[in-house]
């Protein structure tokens, strides 16, 4: 019997035959990674080929619950999406809240796995009873919340969908997967369905999971709920995220103009203060969520658009554009194409900058016109025009550019930056560098230390560390179990409590240190995926702007991030999580997690069933390479290491023995 809470397998589907088949996930697993990003990160070890093109058929898409789902605790009607990105080429996993979290667990499984592609413009409907493969000939080109509309209403109303739009039918690498008016939204995974030619998954529940202690969980959930009215809420319910936008003005902490400045002087005319009353429809709630954080604004023709300050911030200050009507179009707009809006907002701000510095002819992209934002975001999701470089994301576009557009292009490992400032907020600066997938506030929330007042946050050090090491290992858990970040404040002690949470639902003894450990074990597991992709220690570093560009502050302080004090960090963070000078795990630390574990086991790779070509048992030169993945070390043959720029010559300073 598997432990409370989990089914104990995975649906593996392939979508070259329609057929699928129940895998066996044996409790260790489950206690080692919990659910979520955590065991998603294991299916990727397990499913994906090693070097495998993200968007190639055999590239694995993972929809991966957890063992809290279907239990009355609040904000647990969440899910994973994990893959391999289209925009970095790195681990990529997005949470989300909805209906399709519950329906998808009670289809029996703890996670669903794609692999293949449809013959054709397909969705997948799958219940207890197992799966078919209809053709959907006629919603491709749709939004996908249209599409999940006639697949309700054709299907039925116990159906739950996570569908793409056109951005992930036409391959933007920053396409999204949406549901219940949410998304999956980071990393390009509308683009993996898409290259499946998967509009849609449709899942109905069958079943029903226990909880070891039910009485417990009732309890529990029924605290818990109490407690999520509290204070720590308050922000979220009263306006939502969209209350992070003047309060970052004022620290200078407010990314504008593609980062040239650290406040925007129209932030006044986005805010929910000034606007709420004027264009705020209604409030909402995710599924299975009591604290409301939704906030419903009336964008073109009266149509309800979710308003948050990270789709704000990049179709706003990013692009220097402050009129309120034209951000929640842009942001609407985003919503039906299918398209991350800080993704998009971030590759338009560079694109803007490219255009002002004469290296694009496109006169009419400037900042601050809210025509050509959305003349832009038309273009990405048409993959018209200049759209069809833009659709590529900001670093791969600067590369076809070139003229020194990269320095200017803010992202990492590929992922554009969110609406936090790196330069005055440094603990956040590591956590952006570091983060497995790319530049990310969700899986490194170190702005919380940054914020907290407990240091300098434009003197980057030790304390900026330990902040970013500790707000990792939380989110790592979170994301897990999974609960919704914004009940983070409401824990006064995370880990045991989370450890409570935990084993009331799954019969487990399971303690504050042992989820400690589970957090630092799924945070490396993500490193260990990348590393046998091909990453290097160059990869966890910042755009060129941020290093070379001070900023001065109303307060007349200078913001200054030097190269060599983000090195230090880096190189602190390294010794912090038990990796060697070259960011790879130590075996001591492999030892230590349970990670020999992951490095020891075969990847099934590109095996499905009984073994196929270039599978893991192969003597193939891709069986070998799979073999040796782990082995890799730098060698020349990762970004900066062969070259003549500052940072290659730095990386080979650094580390003499690694170039051969």
């Amino acid at each position: 019997m598997p432990p409370g809470g989990y089914f104990g397998k995975a649906l593996l589907i392939d979508l070259n035959t329609g057929s699928s088949r129940a895998e066996p996930i044996e409790e260790p697993v489950l206690r080692s990674y919990i659910g979520g990003a955590g065991l998603g990160t294991w299916l990727m070890h397990k499913y994906c080929p090693v070097g495998v093109d993200p968007l190639d058929p055999q590239a694995p898409l993972n929809f991966v619950f957890s063992p809290l789902v279907g239990t009355p605790l609040t904000t647990s009607a969440k899910f994973a999406v994990v893959a391999k990105s289209p925009l970095t080429g790195r681990l990529t996993d997005a949470l989300a809240s909805s209906h399709f979290a519950i329906a998808g667990k009670l289809t029996g499984h703890d996670a669903i796995v794609l692999r293949g592609a449809c013959q054709e413009p397909s969705v997948v409907v799958i219940d207890r009873d197992g799966i078919t493969i209809e053709p959907a000939h006629d919603l491709w080109g749709l939004p996908a919340a249209e599409a999940e509309a006639q697949l309700r209403e054709s299907h039925g109303p116990a159906w739950r969908v996570a569908a793409i739009g056109a951005a992930g039918e036409r391959g933007v690498r920053y396409a999204t997967i949406s549901h219940d008016g949410r998304h999956a939204g980071r990393g390009g995974l509308g683009a993996v369905m898409g290259s499946k030619r998967c509009k849609a998954i449709l899942v109905r529940p069958g079943t029903k999971v226990g909880s070891a202690d039910p009485a417990g969980v009732l309890a529990a959930a029924r605290n818990l709920r109490q407690r999520s009215f509290g204070p720590a809420t308050a922000k979220y319910r009263e306006l939502g995220t969209m209350a992070n936008l003047l309060a970052f003005n004022a620290i200078s902490t407010l990314p504008t103009r593609n980062f040239s400045a650290p406040r925007f002087e129209g932030a006044p005319s986005l805010a929910a203060e000034e606007i709420a009353d004027l264009k705020q429809l209604a409030r909402n709630s995710c599924a299975s969520c009591s604290i409301g954080c939704e906030h419903i604004y009336r964008g073109p023709n009266g149509k309800k658009t979710r308003m948050e300050y990270e789709n704000v911030f990049a179709l706003g200050p990013l692009c220097g554009v402050s009129d309120p009507d034209a951000v929640i179009a842009a942001s609407s707009r985003c919503d039906e194409l299918g398209l991350d809006t800080i993704s998009t907002g971030g590759t338009i701000a560079w694109a803007m900058e490219c255009v002002e510095k004469g290296l694009i002819d496109a006169p009419w992209l400037r900042f601050g016109d809210p025509e050509a934002l959305l003349r832009a975001i038309e273009e990405i999701g048409a993959r018209e025009g200049l759209g069809d470089l833009l659709a590529q994301g900001s670093r791969a576009a600067s590369q076809v550019i070139g003229q020194g557009s990269g320095a200017f292009a803010a992202h990492v490992k590929g992922l554009e930056l969110p609406g936090y400032e790196p330069r005055t907020l440094q603990a956040m600066a590591l956590g952006l560098a570091v983060n497995a997938r790319g530049a990310d506030h969700n899986r490194s929330g170190a702005y919380e230390a940054d914020l907290s007042g407990a240091h300098d946050r434009l003197a980057g050090g030790e304390p900026h560390v330990v902040g970013a090491i500790e707000t990792e290992n939380r989110a790592a858990v979170m994301d897990s179990l999974i609960l919704c970040k914004f009940l983070r404040g409401v824990f006064e002690d995370p880990f045991p409590e989370w450890a409570g949470l935990l084993g009331t639902v799954t019969g487990w003894n399971v303690g504050a240190g042992e989820l400690a450990t589970t957090a630092r074990r799924i945070v490396l597991a993500k490193r260990l995926f990348n590393l046998r992709e091909g990453w290097t220690r160059e990869e966890d570093w910042l755009p060129d702007r941020f290093l070379s560009e001070p900023l001065e502050l109303e307060s007349g302080r200078t913001a200054t991030l030097t190269a060599s004090r983000l090195e230090a960090m880096i190189d602190s963070y390294y010794r912090g999580r038990g990796l060697d000078e070259t960011g790879v795990p130590t075996p001591a630390t492999l030892s230590e997690l349970s990670l020999h574990r992951l490095m020891d086991s075969e990847p099934i790779g590109a095996k499905w069933d009984s073994g196929g070509p270039n599978g893991y048992d192969d003597d193939t030169g891709h069986g070998h390479q799979e073999r040796d993945a782990y082995d890799r070390r730098p060698r020349g043959d990762g970004p900066g290491w062969d070259d003549d720029s500052r940072r290659g010559k730095a990386a080979r300073d650094r580390h003499p023995g690694a170039v051969s």
